[in-house]
């Protein structure tokens, strides 16, 4: 998967998280998957090819509005 296959979700593109750098949620558009990216969590050991990340509640609520939720 490329990033172009992705739709951003959240962030503005401008300011501080232009460079796609901030935790934002995607939509994967080959199968509608939601893609996470935000800050290593180590609260536990998931399996593998798994990983936790942290994001705010704020992004979350974002990608809801975009969603359409």
């Amino acid at each position: 998967m490329t990033r172009q296959e992705l739709t951003r979700l959240t962030g503005s593109g401008n300011g501080e998280c232009s460079q796609n750098d901030c935790p934002n949620i995607y939509r994967d558009e080959t199968d509608g998957g939601i893609v996470v990216q935000g800050d290593i969590y180590e609260a536990f050991q998931p399996p593998p090819g798994e990983a936790l990340v942290k994001i705010h509640e704020h992004v979350m609520r974002e990608a809801i509005r975009a969603l359409g939720g």
